[in-house]
């Protein structure tokens, strides 16, 4: 197996490009937002308020972890991920315009709207919490290039069976909203 070196410079760029496609998503119309592709599917809505709990999840334990940190004398330029971190993130990467494994929801992680409630008010809420909260990410992806990264690891929402460092982390969550962002595709295509 190949390894894999995260640079914060390299998530940083995929963040942009992420939060910019997401923000022109913003702009399509309420039905194109709301409406499932299949009955048990999510709508472009729901998989946007999917990744805003998702990385809640996440968002408390960044701060206290990286406040904790040591700082290094000099920025860190990469970092290499560990086998198993690795499987984990490369299994939730997707390939070109495929989802690798189709994986179950966990309860904590599902989106519960009322789709047929939903006004233009409450749609531009989600979007708004989805760029705060990744402007978050790419704060703290930002503060951690002056941290020794090596010296504590974070718990994965799932729980303990995972532990990243922060790169790793980070390289996680990305993956995440960029698995989704293949899934938005496809609605978005079958749209138009």
């Amino acid at each position: 197996m190949a390894s894999l070196m995260l640079t914060p410079e390299n998530q940083i760029q995929r963040l942009n490009t992420i939060l910019s496609k997401v923000n022109a998503l913003g702009k399509l119309d309420a039905k194109e937002l709301t409406v499932a592709a299949k009955p048990k599917s999510w709508s472009l809505i729901e998989i946007i308020a999917h990744l805003n709990i998702a990385y809640l999840q996440y968002k408390d334990r960044l701060d206290d972890l990286l406040e904790k940190l040591p700082i290094r004398v000099d920025d860190y330029v990469s970092f290499k991920a560990r086998r198993w971190q690795r499987f984990v993130i490369d299994g939730t990467r997707p390939k070109g315009k495929q989802r690798k494994w189709k994986m179950k929801t966990l309860k904590k992680f599902e989106p519960l709207l009322d789709i047929n409630s939903l006004d233009r008010e409450s749609i531009a809420e989600i979007f708004q919490e989805f760029e705060t909260l990744h402007l978050h990410l790419k704060n703290v992806i930002l503060e951690s290039r002056t941290k020794d990264v090596t010296d504590r690891k974070i718990d994965s929402a799932i729980g303990p069976v995972v532990k990243f460092y922060l790169p790793e982390c980070f390289e996680f969550l990305l993956a995440h909203l960029e698995r989704h962002l293949v899934q938005i595709d496809g609605l978005v295509a079958r749209d138009h």
